[in-house]
């Protein structure tokens, strides 16, 4: 996930891969282990690596990482969100995939971030995106989107965040039938999400990763991210969610 200044202000510090390069490749919360790695499809992937998820946001994205080599951080948290959440792919193959997409690549960011944007930290907010209100939020002019994933188009701006629920007329008008000329979703957004939840603070509210999440702050917890001892983050960090304004970034982020 590199980006000049990406660790600034993160909760898990960017030493933690040069003091315990086995992030790479094992989960920080070892509470963890098991919850995706043997629910890992391989359609699922190959379909999020090249683009075609039927989410626009998520294949204008990858489309664009891929010709360019840059995406921005939001974007990129993006991706490894829904692939974490909304297909539920363990970290690892995502992680290989996009580090050999990146210009910026640098390890000890990347496999942190990884792992923070996935949920396997053990004491980060659980960061899920909605693919969609991704879309209407930072393209709202629909230029990203149909910049890099010219099958849309022609698709009327109502429609292009979530083009599938276009009838077949309107289908027909825009020259894109969903399933023919661009996929239909891969997975359903409120289901997979609902159960991507149901799963991940299921197993926050263990008693094993309650314990774990206090030794995982304190072996690689920024000191910069001025957070709490464990125990009390919860509450600091409800209280920062009631504070916070999401703005909406500028149209010309989205290209760099």
């Amino acid at each position: 996930m590199a980006l000049p200044g990406a660790c600034a202000g993160t909760a898990i510090s960017c030493k933690s891969w040069k003091t315990s390069p086995d992030i790479e490749f094992q989960n920080f919360a070892r509470v963890c282990d098991g919850l995706r790695e043997d629910d890992f499809n391989h359609a699922h992937f190959a379909a999020w690596c090249e683009g075609r998820t039927g989410y626009p946001m998520v294949d204008a994205c990858m489309r664009s990482l891929r010709a360019t080599g840059w995406l921005n951080f939001r974007m990129r948290a993006m991706l490894v969100s829904f692939a974490s959440y909304h297909l539920w792919l363990h970290w690892r193959e995502p992680g290989l995939f996009l580090a050999r997409q990146f210009l910026d690549f640098e390890p000890g960011i990347h496999w942190s971030q990884m792992q923070m944007q996935s949920g396997t930290t053990g004491i980060n907010t659980l960061r899920m995106y909605s693919p969609t209100k991704q879309a209407q939020d930072q393209d709202p002019e629909g230029l990203f989107i149909r910049r890099w994933v010219p099958e849309l188009a022609r698709v009327p701006l109502p429609y292009l965040a979530q083009p599938w629920n276009m009838d077949a007329s309107v289908q027909r008008m825009a020259g894109c039938h969903i399933g023919t000329d661009y996929p239909a979703p891969i997975v359903d957004d409120k289901l997979a999400m609902k159960a991507a939840k149901d799963r991940m603070y299921g197993l926050r509210q263990t008693q094993a990763a309650r314990a774990e999440a206090g030794d995982v702050q304190a072996r690689h917890g920024s000191r910069k991210s001025g957070l709490p001892p464990s125990g009390q983050r919860r509450k600091a960090a409800a209280k920062s969610r009631a504070k916070a304004v999401d703005t909406p970034s500028p149209q010309g982020d989205l290209f760099g």
